[in-house]
């Protein structure tokens, strides 16, 4: 039993150590950021490109499309007066849309049907596939790029090489196709076809995933291969067909360079190739309607939200997994 002893202050010592201090207890949210520290500092380029680049100019853009700005004064708080005046009094905003529209409904299905042909042909196991794989996939590369688009012009103008074919060959004289407010838009939709190396390889990458079993089980049957094709092909492949699909949509929405290009940024003839973001750009950049740019931007992004929404609500009707 410890002996009770007082020193010369007077304090009362029990002879037993003194207990050490009580360390501060992390909370779960003070742990759990000690634990990621490491992943955190990695991920901050990350962040910063994520809030300083992306998020930070959306929210930006979201409180322009709220305003009356030209670039050159501060921005005159207005509501919701671009968007009204977008709703009725805007006949371009209908325009654009509509070329647009009709833009995405006809090369998007051709691009996709083109890109699985091509796709069903290389997966025949031929010899040189990487040779051939790369060739066609050279114009997804190059197909939005400013050369392409002005090769593409003198393809289809009056005197171009496709005039020029026509008539040598067949003795057929073809339009101005460019300038022909019947013949630009398919311009530009066939030069989407001719683009047609992404989603090809995507596709050639899904074929490769179908069992071999199937086919041969098919082929003792005595399926057709048209058979095989609807009831064995086409439904494995379904789900990369759905990522195409949206992929491809999405960009066909944002189109702009060869529309600009091609018709010299003016939408023409007689606003047959005025693309949206054309007509975007148009705002922004020629009259210095930046509020009202903004807005058009953010209807843009409503539109591919709710395509985007609508097509994986419908998704399970027609796209078939492994479950």
């Amino acid at each position: 039993m410890s002996q009770i002893r007082s020193n010369a202050a007077g304090v009362i010592d029990t002879g037993k150590a003194a207990s050490p201090p009580l360390k501060a207890v992390d909370t779960p949210l003070q742990a759990a950021l000690r634990r990621n520290a490491p992943g955190y500092l990695f991920l901050l380029p990350w962040f910063v490109g994520f809030f300083g680049l992306t998020l930070g100019p959306a929210i930006a853009s979201l409180y322009l499309s709220l305003t009356d700005y030209n670039l050159l004064q501060s921005p005159n708080f207005v509501g919701l007066a671009n968007y009204a005046r977008i709703a009725t009094a805007d006949d371009k905003f209908a325009t654009s849309l509509h070329v647009t529209l009709v833009y995405v409904v006809l090369s998007v299905p051709l691009k996709l049907v083109f890109a699985l042909l091509v796709a069903l042909l290389l997966n025949r196991g031929i010899r040189g596939l990487p040779v051939y794989r790369a060739i066609f996939y050279l114009p997804s590369l190059l197909g939005a790029s400013v050369a392409i688009s002005i090769l593409w012009r003198q393809l289809f103008d009056g005197d171009g090489v496709v005039n020029i074919l026509l008539w040598n060959l067949f003795g057929i004289e073809g339009p101005s196709w460019i300038s022909n407010p019947d013949t630009s838009l398919y311009t530009l939709v066939v030069l989407a076809i001719w683009q047609f190396g992404s989603p090809m390889i995507i596709f050639l990458a899904g074929l490769r995933q179908i069992p071999v079993d199937l086919y041969e089980a098919a082929n003792l049957d005595g399926a057709s291969k048209i058979r095989i094709f609807y009831k064995i092909t086409l439904p494995l492949l379904t789900p990369v067909i759905f990522f195409n699909a949206v992929v491809q949509t999405i960009d066909a929405f944002k189109a702009f360079t060869p529309a600009y290009i091609i018709s010299s940024g003016t939408g023409g003839p007689i606003d047959s190739t005025l693309f949206y973001t054309l007509y975007l750009y148009q705002e922004a950049f020629g009259y210095f309607r930046m509020g009202y740019a903004a807005a058009l931007a953010w209807i843009l992004v409503v539109i591919i939200a709710l395509f985007t929404a609508f097509s994986f609500l419908t998704s399970r009707y027609w796209v078939h997994y492994d479950d």
